[in-house]
């Protein structure tokens, strides 16, 4: 009896693993001082209720910077790095299109980076059962300003 209990919240907690691959636009204060971003990110969710999924999500975010003319000459900024730790909720709308957030904590990684708040709303669009097109808007709050990118990539179900 020990077994098919085991066995059945086994059978219950499995989930979904996901991989993206993501390009981006620095966009606001980010804006500023990057030019391009790549963003690798992992996922994995699980039904929480019909047409829910809730989860974990990681990944790394690299912003490459930009040379910057300050009126007084010309700096190159440095490329920015994030590791963002988050809870991660998805929302089936239909067969094919799905509402989410990621939330939590983004650590910068780059020198002089301290991280900060990390909120990443998206619309996904499903291709097949394990291909989805994202289109994402990511933001970590830094320490008066906030650094945000705007996304769009491909999730692959694993």
């Amino acid at each position: 009896m020990a077994a098919f209990a085991v066995f059945g919240f086994t059978m219950n907690a499995q989930g979904d693993l996901n991989a993206g691959v993501n390009l981006g636009l620095p966009i606001g204060d980010a804006g500023d001082g990057w030019t391009f971003n790549v963003t690798l990110d992992v996922n994995y969710l699980w039904d929480a209720g019909e047409n829910f999924q809730a989860g974990v999500a990681t990944g790394f975010s690299h912003s490459f910077g930009d040379s910057v003319d300050t009126g007084f000459g010309t700096i190159d900024v440095e490329d920015a790095q994030f590791l963002p730790i988050a809870g991660a909720a998805r929302f089936g709308v239909s067969d094919q299109f799905t509402l989410g957030a990621d939330l939590g904590y983004a650590v910068g990684i780059s020198e002089g980076n301290d991280g900060g708040f990390y909120y990443a709303p998206r619309a996904q669009y499903s291709i097949s059962e394990s291909l989805d097109i994202v289109l994402s808007y990511r933001g970590v709050s830094l320490d008066g300003g906030s650094f945000d990118v705007l996304n769009l990539g491909v999730e692959f179900g694993l």
